[in-house]
């Protein structure tokens, strides 16, 4: 008997590391493309300030712009589950966005109830996450703060993704 198992034992702990290994090599594949994605990989060309740029001298000029009647800020849905691709929702007001109670409500199992807000401040709009889990990601960096929305920013919380026009 003691025979008999000795090489189904083998057999199985080779197993054994042959999956442990795969699953190994998968971590490092996982981590190696989203350190590329950070660093630049597969992101949308630049749309805003410069990386290091507080974006305050942009926001400041906006302020001071002479009032145009053509400022239309709207948040233009790329795929997010309960919304048809292709609406926009006008944010001339501001919006919240999550899973509660709020103005743009979304159906992801990764928003928190009330995740982020869309504020107007003169002619410029802000966003900023408000302590959600899983976090808001504006051009796919995570936000860190309240940032400045410029034209063609895209925003992203869990799988929903949406665009800023202007």
């Amino acid at each position: 008997m003691q025979v008999a198992l000795q090489p189904v034992s083998v057999a199985l702990k080779y197993g054994f590391l042959v999956v442990l290994y795969l699953f190994l090599m998968w971590v490092v594949w996982s981590t190696t493309r989203d350190l590329r994605r950070g660093r630049g990989g597969r992101t949308l060309p630049a749309v805003g300030p410069a990386p290091g740029d507080t974006g305050m001298y942009d926001a400041s000029e906006a302020l001071a712009a002479p009032e145009v009647d053509d400022f239309e800020p709207r948040l233009l849905v790329e795929r997010a589950a309960g919304h048809e691709p292709g609406i926009a929702y006008d944010l001339m007001d501001g919006a919240t966005l999550g899973r509660g109670d709020v103005e743009i409500r979304l159906d992801d199992p990764f928003a928190s109830a009330q995740h982020a807000r869309i504020s107007r401040q003169g002619r410029v709009l802000v966003i900023e996450d408000l302590g959600s889990t899983n976090g808001t990601y504006l051009n796919e960096e995570p936000l860190s703060g309240p940032q400045p929305l410029y034209d063609g920013d895209r925003i992203r919380i869990g799988e929903s993704e949406f665009s800023y026009l202007q």
